[in-house]
């Protein structure tokens, strides 16, 4: 069997995409308050509803019914988790965050990037920078400071820039 070339991906083009946040380095909250105390509310009610259901008798832990449920649970958990501690950071170099499989891009591979938000509910439903690479790795970032936001802004702006120039 004979192996085949490998596929050429598109470079950045020369000079590549330089961006320099304003305090240099940034790091924030990826997600607000409110929206961790929802997440917090909202485990917090099912994992209470799923220990009256079997307080009560109508859930027998059987691996059949009571896997799959406690399955969901820990799914959710695990979330809240990341969703409690998650962190954005943004430097010259890279844009990263914090999650269930940490992300991290290197800012002078972006081919793409754009700030995608709820205006006036900012405040539950976290604004977030979509990202493509040249190599079409797709990452999306989440923040809840306005400093990290405005970052966000200016980068998705100098970027655009940049590649209608080219």
């Amino acid at each position: 069997m004979q192996a085949s070339a490998p596929v050429a991906t598109p470079e950045p083009a020369s000079g590549g995409f330089v961006f320099k946040p304003v305090n240099g380095h940034l790091a924030c909250s990826s997600f607000s308050v409110p929206f961790k105390v929802l997440a917090v509310l909202l485990v917090t009610l099912s994992v209470g509803w799923t220990w009256k259901l079997w307080l009560d008798g109508h859930w027998v832990m059987t691996l059949n019914s009571g896997g799959w449920l406690l399955a969901a649970l820990g799914m959710m958990v695990l979330t809240e988790w990341h969703i409690l501690r998650g962190k954005t950071q943004l430097d010259s170099a890279c844009l990263q965050q914090s999650w269930v499989w940490h992300k991290r891009v290197a800012l002078n591979e972006l081919a793409f990037a754009k700030v995608v938000r709820v205006r006036g509910f900012e405040w539950l439903i976290a604004p977030r920078l979509y990202t493509k690479t040249f190599s079409g790795k797709l990452a999306v970032f989440y923040a809840a400071a306005p400093d990290m936001l405005a970052e966000f802004d200016r980068l998705a702006a100098e970027l655009g820039t940049l590649r209608n120039q080219r």
